[in-house]
């Protein structure tokens, strides 16, 4: 009897054991999902900053002013007094021409003045000596006016041939050429001995210091271009130096749609050099404490640019933004306080609400 109630017993414990499994599988199938994994990100964090808006462009470097050296009168060279490539300065003697017969002019007419100077001072001598005797009443007073009409037509004789003297002067001054400004000399083509005329080019002279460099600039951008330079001096970089914004065209180039412009840079070293190709940047304003991200944080959909900002529970968000002015890889935008993290790389793999992991940006 012992043994059949160990038995059933034993069999009770089975069913019970059995059952408790049977019973216990589905609460297992219904406990919660695990979190899905951290997406792993790079993020950064903005600078706030100044950020100066540069309109970049190729330009070219061309002198201040070239003028081309002629002679003003038909001649022979008799002298070069510089070599080609010098710097020059002002009023500095290039050429020497053969002035015989200029100073052969000169000589007669001042010898033409010295006569009428001399015969000036005999009538006026003589006009004296008539009003005189004219007090004294020993001669007539018709004499004494004729001696004044001679005073009077030698004074003018005097002045005509001192005119004259002083255009023979200016034409013997063409036989010494000067350079019209300080700057560099280019190709001479004359030398001693050569015959020159008027149209014949004997050198060129170019101003280097200071210099200039010319570019265009699309029409879009003349607008700003004109209200930063009634704002003041417009900075110009270009070659690693600082110039000044020196000219804007009076009108757009309809054909290639780009208004022409021009700066101006100190090259006391000639570090500058005509016709050098130069990256030219001009300042036309600058975003003071502008919030600045790296472009690659930017996301562009159909209702505007965002970016996934980083909450304090690892979890991130859209904020959208507005891009100011775009400089390199980085950006100057709206819509950032400047303190948040945002996700630069692997943003591609995340929707609002994911958790990230972040690295370093």
């Amino acid at each position: 009897m012992n043994k059949l109630h160990a038995i059933a017993m034993l069999c009770g414990a089975i069913v019970v054991t059995s059952a408790a499994r049977y019973w216990s599988t589905p609460a297992r199938a219904q406990a919660a999902p695990p979190s899905p994994p951290a997406i792993v990100v790079n993020t950064v964090v903005p600078v706030v900053r100044d950020v100066p808006v540069l309109l970049r462009a190729n330009g070219t470097v061309t002198p201040t002013s070239v003028v081309d050296v002629h002679a003003q009168t038909t001649s022979t060279v008799k002298h070069v007094h510089i070599r080609e490539g010098q710097f020059v300065k002002e009023g500095q003697l290039l050429f020497s021409l053969d002035d015989r017969a200029e100073r052969a002019g000169v000589e007669r007419a001042q010898a033409q003045v010295m006569r009428d100077e001399a015969a000036l001072a005999g009538l006026e001598q003589r006009y004296r000596r008539s009003v005189e005797l004219l007090d004294k009443q020993f001669i007539a007073i018709t004499a004494v006016d004729t001696l004044r009409s001679e005073v009077d037509a030698a004074r003018a004789l005097l002045r005509a041939d001192q005119a004259a003297l002083r255009a023979v002067q200016v034409g013997a001054s063409y036989n010494a050429i000067r350079a019209p400004m300080a700057g560099r000399v280019g190709a001479i083509t004359v030398y001693p001995g050569s015959l020159v005329q008027v149209s014949t080019l004997l050198a060129t002279v170019a101003r280097l210091d200071p210099i200039a460099v010319a570019f265009t600039l699309p029409e879009s951008n003349v607008g700003e271009l004109l209200a930063a330079q009634q704002r003041g001096a417009v900075t110009v970089e270009a070659n690693k130096r600082t110039g000044k914004l020196s000219f804007i065209d009076n009108s757009v180039d309809p054909a290639a749609g780009a208004i022409r412009v021009k700066a101006s840079f100190e090259n006391g070293d000639a570090g500058m050099w005509p016709g050098q190709y130069v990256d030219a940047r001009v300042a036309v304003r600058t975003l003071r404490d502008a919030v600045v991200i790296p472009q690659a944080a930017m996301i562009t959909s159909p209702t505007g640019s965002f970016v996934y900002v980083v909450g304090p529970d690892q979890t991130v968000k859209q904020v959208a933004v507005k891009r100011l002015h775009t400089f390199g890889s980085s950006a100057a935008v709206t819509g950032l306080a400047g303190s948040e993290t945002i996700v630069t790389e692997g943003k591609q793999n995340l929707k609002p609400g994911a958790r990230i992991k972040a690295g370093q940006g």
